[in-house]
C-alpha cells in the first residue's frame, strides 16, 4: 500500500470505533485462537472514545475501506525504557493481510512517534505478529505475562525510532 496510489492513512474519528474494533477482534481471531480466548480478549481489543482523544490513533483507508489501524501511547511500565512511545494497538483485516497495510502502518507509526520526539517504540507483540516486526526491525528484549492466559508471556520488542525504518 502505498498513500498515493492504493490508499492513504488518516487520523481515527469517533465514527470509525464499531469498525475498529472489529477489525481488531476478527484480525486476532485470524491467528486460530479458540472462542474462550477470545471471548477473554474483547475488552482488550476495544476502542473507545475517550482512547482515541488521549492516544494518536490513525487508520488505513484502502478503496474507501478501512484497513488497518494502530494506536500509540507513552511507555508507562516495566521494565522502563527512557523516551519511549508504546505501539498500543496495531490491526490489520484479515482481508488486507500481506497487502503492505502493515508496512504502511507501522512506518507511519514510527514516523509519528519519532515527529513526538520519542527515541524508542516498544511493541508488546501476539506471538503470532513477532515475525512481522522482527521484519520491521524490532527486536524482542524480553516478554511480558499475558492479561488473559496464564502462563502465556508475549514478546516485548523495542524499534530504534533515531534510524530511519
Amino acid at each position: 500500500m502505498n498513500e498515493n496510489s492504493q490508499g492513504r492513512i488518516r487520523a481515527a474519528e469517533n465514527a470509525d470505533i464499531p469498525t475498529l474494533n472489529d477489525i481488531a477482534y476478527r484480525s486476532k481471531a485470524h491467528w486460530g485462537y479458540s472462542e474462550a480466548f477470545m471471548a477473554a480478549s474483547r475488552s482488550l481489543l476495544t476502542l473507545t472514545p475517550a482512547m482515541i482523544m488521549m492516544q494518536p490513533t490513525f487508520v488505513a483507508v484502502v478503496d474507501e475501506a478501512i484497513a488497518g489501524f494502530y494506536a500509540l501511547r507513552r511507555w508507562m511500565f516495566e521494565p522502563p525504557v527512557p523516551n519511549a512511545m508504546e505501539l498500543d494497538y496495531m490491526f490489520v483485516d484479515p482481508a488486507y493481510i500481506g497487502l503492505g497495510v502493515g508496512r504502511a502502518l507501522f512506518e507511519h507509526a514510527t514516523r509519528v512517534a519519532r515527529g513526538m520526539g520519542y527515541k524508542t517504540m516498544v511493541i508488546i507483540s501476539d506471538p503470532n505478529a513477532e515475525g512481522f516486526y522482527a521484519k520491521m526491525g524490532a527486536v524482542t528484549f524480553g516478554g511480558m505475562p499475558s492479561d488473559i492466559e496464564a502462563g502465556r508471556v508475549l514478546p516485548l520488542m523495542r524499534y530504534p525510532l533515531s534510524e530511519t525504518p
